[in-house]
This record gives structure tokens, sequence and C-alpha cells, in this order.
């Protein structure tokens, strides 16, 4: 099983976008119709299907970092020629919604002495800064 990304004629360039990207990445094969690609690993398909379907937030890609220069890698890259949302989230140039986030934030949210501070923390982050939940 994997994802299918229905693009409106750049799937080639979206991947080799988020092959330069991510690290472990390669074009598997294409075709006019068809790129298909891995990302770490995991494989995906992007389709040239045309402009009837467009992407949303309601499908989006969660990156888990060990550390901020993974986050800050992630968000950079990514967000370029996109728009930058509030905890974590971007749309990317090509219209793919990501949430990049920190492996940490789940191990702070779990703990009922900090969930409160660190949930009011990143409600006012775009970027996560792994520091600043810490501290919270």
């Amino acid at each position: 099983m994997y994802p299918c990304l229905w693009f409106n004629g750049n799937a080639k360039e979206a991947a080799i976008f988020y092959c330069s990207i991510f690290s472990n990445s390669k074009i598997l094969s294409e075709n006019p119709m068809v790129v298909n690609f891995e990302l770490n690993g995991m494989k995906f398909m992007g389709l040239n299907g045309g402009p009837m379907y467009q992407f949303s937030p309601a499908n989006s890609y969660v990156i888990e970092c060990n550390n901020q220069e993974e986050i800050d890698h992630y968000w950079y890259k990514l967000g370029q020629d996109g728009v930058y949302g509030q905890c974590g989230w971007l749309e990317d140039k090509f219209g793919v919604s990501w949430q990049i986030i920190p492996t940490i934030l789940g191990k702070l949210m779990s703990n009922p002495k900090k969930s409160q501070s660190v949930m009011a923390a990143f409600m006012k982050m775009t970027k996560f800064d792994i520091e600043a939940l810490e501290n919270a």
C-alpha cells in the first residue's frame, strides 16, 4: 500500500523536489502519466491527472523530527515557495500539506504537569521550537 498524489502535469517536478529534500530517496520509474518515487524508503506515486482535483489539508504527511536541526531542514525546504501555517503545518509549493513535529511532543503532551503549558506554547508557534516546548 502506498499513496498516490494527483498533480496537474507536474508530478515529475514534484518528485524531484521531494527527493532533493528527503534522504534515502529516489525516482523508481516514470512515464508520461505516472512517476513512482521513494522518500525515506516509503513509496509514492505521482499521477499527472489534470486540474480536476486539488490537495487539501484534510490529507497531510507527518514528519517526526528528533532535533531542531531536522525541524528547520524540513520546515524551510518543504515550505520554500509554499505557505506556512500554525503548529508545525505547512503547504508546499505543490499544495501538499505537511506537519513537521518534534518526536518529543507526544511525551510532553502526556505529562499531566506540563501538557497545558506545552499546548499553550505550541499554539503560538508556526515552526516548532523544541527548546521552548521543553521549557514550557
